[in-house]
């Protein structure tokens, strides 16, 4: 071999896999049980942004989602009252518990957001917070004595109002929706549906997928499992039905409500209207229990994990390939 030329490095191949029969009891079957009780004792994070004009109900359905008073529900403002002339970010956290899982959730709402007479670039400061909780996660991430577990408050879901015109998105919609899907997961909703015939709501919403498609704007939750792996499981086929069954519905049009009313002799959530009694528990009348348990009972864990997987994975990768290509041009 020459003097300066490396020696060929061979790569051998791992054998494949093969299942083998135990031949007595081992244990380690318990580690879901492991891992669920280190997950019950840590607890766990949710953070959720609302985007939407003001009267649209936002804080109202944020409470009618968790059953608690999270945030207080503003009226609308008086003519009197000064407009915003920005699009403000605050942020409430609060801890809630249900059966022994202990919940750490933040709600950020964006009061002024589409409210000013002139609305260009509203939304600029909203993109900004969720790309500042992304830089943060990073900074933290890179730290050499970084903490054990870093307090995660990138936003895992934004639910976007859609005023109930019964006509058609407006442009302010098209473009934040676009700008929102393309760094975090966005779940819209037509606020106040009961204002609308059922007519009037089968036509928007068939509009509101139209204009969607036609933009391009891709919405949670994304369809990644692919049907021709001959991998693919029957739990991959149930998700898959789940999502698709999700992107039919969305946007979901919801109605929220901290009331009791009496129906049947029962009390139930809801609110009287002109036409007679919501009950927002009744999907015949609202998809609140749809959207309920869209974010709560069955892809909770998967907008936190998406989050992490796909967006804040995108923002790392960008920041650390400008950091990279910076280092290098200032070597030179």
């Amino acid at each position: 071999m020459e003097s300066g030329q490396q020696s060929p490095v061979i790569v051998q191949q791992a054998p494949e896999s093969k299942k083998v029969a135990l031949t007595g009891y081992v244990g380690f079957d318990t580690i879901t049980r492991q891992i669920e009780k280190k997950l019950l004792k840590r607890g766990f994070t949710l953070n959720i942004m609302v985007v939407g004009q003001s009267g649209l109900g936002k804080s109202t359905m944020v409470n009618t989602l968790f059953a608690s008073h999270l945030l207080d529900t503003k009226a609308t403002q008086k003519a009197s009252d000064p407009i915003r002339q920005t699009t403000e970010i605050n942020t409430v956290s609060h801890i809630i518990e249900e059966n022994g899982v202990r919940l750490r959730l933040s709600i950020t709402d964006t009061p002024g957001f589409g409210d000013q007479i002139n609305n260009e670039n509203c939304w600029e400061s909203i993109i900004k917070y969720i790309k500042d909780q992304y830089a943060t996660y990073l900074r933290k991430e890179l730290t050499p004595n970084r903490e054990r577990r870093i307090a995660d408050t990138r936003v895992h879901a934004v639910l976007y109002f859609i005023p109930p015109t019964g006509h058609s998105l407006k442009p302010i919609d098209i473009i934040v929706l676009k700008k929102l899907s393309d760094i975090c997961n966005v779940i819209p909703v037509i606020a106040k549906s009961d204002s609308l015939t059922v007519e009037e709501r089968i036509a928007f919403k068939k509009r509101i997928k139209e204009e969607l498609a036609f933009h391009g704007i891709q919405l949670y939750p994304y369809d990644d499992v692919d049907t021709d792996d001959y991998s693919i499981t029957e739990a991959d086929r149930a998700e898959k039905a789940l999502n698709q069954e999700m992107r039919e519905l969305i946007p979901f049009a919801v109605v929220g409500s901290e009331r009791n009313v009496v129906v049947d002799g029962k009390a139930v959530r809801g609110r009287k209207t002109r036409w007679g009694l919501v009950n927002i528990e009744d999907e015949t009348h609202c998809e609140f229990p749809q959207l309920r348990n869209f974010l709560t009972r069955t892809h909770l864990q998967d907008l936190i994990e998406t989050t992490g997987i796909v967006h804040y994975e995108t923002f790392r990768t960008k920041q650390l390939v400008a950091l990279k290509e910076s280092t290098m041009s200032h070597s030179r």
